[in-house]
């Protein structure tokens, strides 16, 4: 049975991590795609000198041209730049969009039947632009943010309780920035709602922390923004898609009516099988969760308000 392919936007430290995973894992061959001449290939060269140790034999290479991408499974993009410490994610958006309007058409002209995970930031803001220009189906453009909010929420309950992260369970919504929604009744650890080990303070206390969590990286590493965490979120949406694993992921989806929106792509949970995004799952919020839930999107609103296509 031939490998899957999987085409990576964008040969950054994500990009880097991205290809890493996927080839040492054997969920596809790997073309690393980079506007730079020599950085995607350095590294495939680097990462594929690697693969004998790790008994990997996926395929790992790199390209500066498009048409390298075609017979793509999944493409995963992450190109544009990263935030500097005192930026916001919203920040980037006029250049980032300028890079998302070529790589959305790069995508479409050469991989037309691929299913895509966006990475690049404003996330809410940039799926959607990759979703007008493709015109794939909602089902096969879906934005990498929730995945990533939610284990985070789970790393730092994990740790203020001293258990492990595998039996901590979060739900994350809203748009992948300041004003995401860390569902707290619905995080529990091994079954018991987290309410019920620790007290409001810490709960809030972590709830901010999550909100900030990007924020915090940026302001540690001060050139550039988190990348590892990113790229092993991409990477388990990925491997529920190529091996129909049906996960329930918090994620970027296009919303046709689902929480009452239309038309604008925000965190929510759904399953992720070989259709792609195969349903949207509703949960139901208390008033104060809708509440923030309505600002997330407002905040959503106004930064797709701002993109011209």
């Amino acid at each position: 049975m031939a490998r899957s392919k999987i085409s990576l936007i964008g040969g950054g430290n994500i990009g880097g991590v991205l290809a890493q995973e996927a080839a040492y894992r054997e969920l596809g061959d790997v073309m690393i795609f980079d506007v730079v001449e020599g950085l995607p290939q350095g590294k495939a060269l680097d990462m594929a000198e690697g693969a004998p140790i790790l008994g990997a034999d996926a395929a790992i290479r790199g390209t500066n041209d498009y048409k390298d991408i075609a017979g793509s499974d999944v493409v995963i993009v992450t190109a544009g730049l990263a935030r500097k410490p005192g930026m916001s994610r919203d920040d980037l958006l006029k250049t980032n969009l300028a890079i998302m309007k070529q790589v959305a058409t790069g995508v479409r002209d050469h991989a037309p039947n691929a299913f895509v995970i966006v990475v690049s930031n404003p996330l809410d803001a940039m799926v959607y632009t990759m979703k007008q220009i493709s015109r794939f189906p909602k089902q096969r453009v879906v934005g990498m943010a929730g995945v990533l909010d939610s284990a985070r929420f789970r790393a730092f309950v994990a740790w203020e309780l001293g258990v492990s992260v595998q039996d901590v369970t979060a739900l994350v919504l809203g748009g992948h920035g300041d004003t995401m929604v860390p569902l707290v009744r619905y995080c529990t650890v091994a079954g018991i709602p987290v309410a019920k080990l620790l007290s409001k303070e810490k709960i809030d206390a972590i709830v901010e922390r999550t909100k900030n969590a990007g924020g915090e990286v940026v302001a540690l590493l001060k050139t550039g923004s988190a990348f590892v965490s990113p790229a092993l979120s991409a990477i388990e949406m990925a491997e529920a898609y190529l091996r129909d694993k049906k996960r329930v992921l918090a994620c970027a989806c296009l919303l046709e009516g689902e929480y009452g929106v239309n038309g604008l792509y925000v965190g929510v949970p759904c399953v992720i099988g070989a259709g792609g995004v195969e349903k949207v799952l509703e949960v139901e919020m208390t008033g104060d969760e809708r509440k923030l839930f309505d600002a997330s999107l407002e905040h959503v609103r106004t930064l797709v308000d701002q993109i011209q296509l």
